[in-house]
């Protein structure tokens, strides 16, 4: 009965489509294959919100525009699924249905009805936060051990081959526990919603945001918790992502506003620059950034300020491949994961990324690990 309704021709129908398609058409007209630092993508937002107004009105043939202004939103001759990786490595995503786990052939394994998750030191574990639940995982899914949290968010897994902690917050707090289940402990303090991280090196030394926007360090092999906090900055407006870069002698702040970089100490900045991000990160083994920023509807990659590719709408979930020589980017838009030689030689998308992991919103992508 569905499909014998959506073949009825309501009226006006046609005439809608045909007038929204021909705004898309026109704005299109002159647009490049492999999205291209340029100003055409600024015309072409306008061109899409205008067209997706009108296509709103109308039923089944306004879905089907919609479909069609999302095939020319995002890259062309994209693959119709992931079959491979671009380079060595394992993905963790995240999607309506749960943790996945990609394998660089394109395989892929659900791990069970986690929200988040991130990779062990080695990548042999995954630490999941659900809705209640804390849990260590083998790569095929099987649960090591877990613990019964109110709401756990943003678990990080850091150590050696021995001795290993996880971090992670919950409702107001930052906990952390070893890597085999025991000895869970609130660090100290009140936490912000930024996931907090951990500096590469020897020793457990702890990085989060407090309820004031100070960036807090805590030594975490130093007894039992709570502990004291060994250096503070001070407070920031709007945080909303820290992290290390891989010889912990950079730590990145990114706000609302800003973006700010310290020295190992995490005291006072070596740099404030006051730009509007989506998104940053250090490339593996280099203190290089990449960033994402959106300006006037058109998102743009950027690394060491070099752009590398733009497009319209908004990217998310910048990921660095483990031997630093590709970008992840997400396309919510386009329904495509891209993925950007560092050099910008080569472009590679993928399309359908939302049903390949059947998820009703767009997949996040947890992680990126590890090079061989």
């Amino acid at each position: 009965m569905k499909r014998d309704l959506e073949r009825v021709e309501v009226p006006g129908e046609h005439e809608a489509r045909e007038r929204a398609w021909g705004v898309v058409t026109a704005a299109f007209a002159e647009r490049k294959p492999i999205p291209r630092p340029s100003h055409w993508p600024r015309v072409a937002a306008v061109a899409i919100a205008l067209s997706a107004v009108v296509a709103a009105t109308v039923s089944s043939p306004g879905r089907a525009v919609l479909d069609e202004i999302r095939e020319v939103v995002g890259v062309e001759r994209a693959q119709p699924a992931l079959f491979s990786l671009p380079a060595p490595g394992r993905l963790l995503v995240a999607s309506d249905e749960g943790v996945w786990i990609v394998q660089q052939d394109g395989s892929k394994r659900l791990l069970g009805d986690y929200r988040e998750a991130s990779w062990s030191p080695f990548g042999r574990f995954v630490i999941a936060a659900g809705d209640n639940e804390l849990a260590a995982l083998e790569p095929d899914g099987d649960v090591r051990w877990s613990l019964a949290r109110r709401g756990p968010r943003s678990p990080s897994w850091t150590g050696s081959e021995t001795d290993t902690r996880i971090a992670y917050l919950t409702t107001t707090r930052v906990h952390v526990v070893g890597g085999d289940g025991t000895g869970d402990a609130d660090a100290g303090g009140p936490s912000h919603r930024v996931g907090p991280v951990w500096r590469p090196g020897t020793g457990f030394t702890l990085t989060h945001v407090d309820t004031l926007g100070r960036v807090s360090a805590y030594d975490i092999d130093s007894g039992q918790g709570p502990w004291r906090p060994t250096g503070r900055s001070r407070s920031f407006r709007g945080p909303r992502k820290l992290a290390w870069s891989d010889d912990g002698k950079r730590l990145l702040l990114l706000t609302r506003r800003q973006l700010v970089l310290f020295g190992s100490r995490s005291q006072t900045p070596l740099l404030v620059r006051n730009e509007r991000l989506v998104d940053a990160a250090f490339r593996p083994g280099s203190r290089e950034l990449a960033v994402i920023r959106t300006r006037e509807g058109v998102s743009e990659l950027l690394v060491a300020r070099r752009s590398l590719f733009s497009g319209t709408g908004r990217f998310t979930d910048l990921v660095w491949s483990p031997d630093g020589r590709w970008l992840l980017v997400g396309w919510p838009a386009a329904d495509q994961w891209v993925f950007v030689r560092a050099d910008g030689k080569r472009i590679r998308a993928v399309s359908n990324v939302s049903a390949q992991f059947r998820s009703r919103s767009f997949p996040g992508v947890e992680g990126w690990c590890c090079a061989p």
